[in-house]
């Protein structure tokens, strides 16, 4: 098997935004990290929507086509089904230290607020926050309900980072790549993953 940096669970949710869930995908691939990837259905109708990716039917179908348009090594992607209730993520004695939500919608952010675990992402938030370990979520909304805030606040007291993708001006972006840019770089932080996408506070041109 190959030698892995660190292994994080992506989940991608129906939330608008699909751009940076497999912008981050590419990231993490590119440093060397494995991903086990979770796709809601909602997420793949998004994906259709909202980019130029047809995905196929059948996860080992979309593993391989994810992978080669994201630059995935071998062994370095896997993709569970929302009922594989025996995957690592499942679990709090194998899942990662680390897992983003990236778009996170608010049914997605509810969910996981009230411990549902009604299928595999939220599952594997529930895990993250019973042990203790690293939960990113990224809601893409506007504007926020009380609903969504109750929610953000309770999962925020809960442990988990909320980091909402909003994009920062204060870089100059020329393009649309560069606001994700923008918002995938900030991911990469909190993961504590180098990263050469944005130029930290006081470290560029500004």
């Amino acid at each position: 098997m190959a030698d892995f940096e660190r292994t994080i669970t992506l989940a991608m949710s129906g939330a608008s935004g699909a751009q940076y869930g497999l912008r981050l995908l590419q990231a993490l691939l590119a440093a060397n990290c494995r991903v086990y990837l979770l796709l809601s259905r909602a997420a793949e109708v998004v994906i259709d929507t909202e980019t130029e990716l047809s995905l196929p039917q059948g996860l080992e179908q979309q593993r391989d086509y994810l992978g080669e348009r994201c630059g995935a090594g071998p062994g370095q992607l896997l993709l569970f089904g929302r009922d594989d209730w025996f995957s690592p993520v499942a679990s709090g004695s194998s899942s990662p230290a680390s897992m983003v939500i990236c778009p996170a919608s608010g049914g997605t952010l509810s969910a996981i607020a009230a411990g549902a675990s009604n299928n595999l992402i939220e599952r594997a938030a529930d895990v993250a926050l019973k042990e203790r370990r690293q939960l990113i979520v990224v809601p893409r909304e506007t504007p926020y309900s009380a609903v969504h805030l109750e929610n953000m606040l309770k999962l925020t007291r809960l442990g988990a980072v909320v980091l909402p993708a909003s994009p920062g001006f204060y870089n100059r972006p020329n393009s649309i790549a560069d606001l994700i840019d923008f918002v995938v770089a900030r991911l990469l932080d909190q993961l504590r993953l180098p990263q050469s996408l944005l130029p930290r506070w006081g470290e560029g041109d500004n």
